[in-house]
């Protein structure tokens, strides 16, 4: 138990990496791993920790509740039980978010609902297991562990200088250009539709265009919460192609923007993380 708790609204990478530190100082005693954390950030940090966590062989389950556990009426108890026999019994070797009978991919989920008990959704990848009478994994889909006697690693974070932008109409060149601004490096701009942005203002994508000339990583994400980023389908996603912008695919926002942070990290130069922000590294 970590001291002070937080509500999760309170994180930051600083304490993506803490977890991921102490689960790796007590990765050899264990089989599986529980955290236990708030819903509101909860997919940031499932997602940042599938990226963090490299060469991972075993289970680490995220989950938490909408009603505290202290309370009599509470989804606490089978959100935490569930898990904890999922950990022991059905050794998902990734990290996952289990919340209302499913168990997500952490880099698939995103919070979809504030006050449902079925809090969490991955919209464009199926659970990899579902909870009724029976427990069901769907094995085909789970991502193949490391050799168990690779090391896990657990990458360092640097400064964040990354951010996410959602496009909005009327958005000014001049607050783009602002947000793009030194230091940061690297951006999840999150479009229209199938990754689309106005290209009549040609303001707004000259100060794209200068970000990414000077080394700026700018991902593309969709404002939807289901579909896939093809910024060749409409002229208005080719004219963000043609200033340096790239597809985030079908990505959360949370994954873009925590994978994104997890290679400048690296210290990867720009090309480097364009050419691995479109590659599949954690499913």
């Amino acid at each position: 138990e970590y001291d002070p708790l937080l509500d999760s609204s309170n994180m930051t990478p600083r304490h993506w990496h803490a977890i991921a530190r102490d689960l790796a100082a007590h990765y050899a005693d264990y089989d599986a791993f529980i955290v236990l954390h708030g819903t509101d950030t909860m997919a940031y940090t499932a997602s940042a920790l599938a990226f963090i966590l490299e060469d991972l062989a075993k289970p680490v389950i995220l989950t938490g509740s909408q009603i505290p556990l202290c309370e009599i009426r509470n989804d606490a108890r089978e959100n935490l039980i569930t898990s904890l026999l999922l950990a022991t019994h059905y050794p998902v070797p990734e990290v996952c978010l289990f919340f209302g009978g499913r168990l997500l991919r952490g880099c698939r989920a995103v919070k979809v609902s504030a006050d449902g008990f079925q809090a969490f959704d991955s919209p464009d990848f199926p659970p990899l297991g579902r909870v009724g009478i029976d427990i069901e994994i769907d094995w085909p889909r789970v991502r193949r562990p490391a050799a168990s006697d690779t090391p896990l690693g657990v990458q360092e974070l640097g400064e964040p200088r990354v951010g996410a932008l959602r496009l909005f109409p009327c958005i000014a060149a001049d607050f783009v250009r602002h947000i793009l601004a030194p230091p940061l490096v690297g951006l999840v701009l999150e479009a229209y539709g199938v990754g689309n942005g106005p290209d009549q203002d040609a303001a707004f994508l000259e100060a794209l265009a200068e970000a990414t000339a000077r080394g700026v990583v700018i991902v593309d994400c969709s404002q939807c919460l289901s579909g896939t980023v093809d910024l060749g389908g409409y002229a208005t996603g080719a004219a963000l192609a043609r200033a340096g912008v790239i597809s985030g695919h079908d990505m959360t926002t949370e994954a873009a923007l925590t994978k994104l942070f997890y290679l400048s990290s690296k210290g990867y130069p720009p090309a480097e993380i364009r050419r691995q922000m479109e590659m599949d590294l954690r499913g």
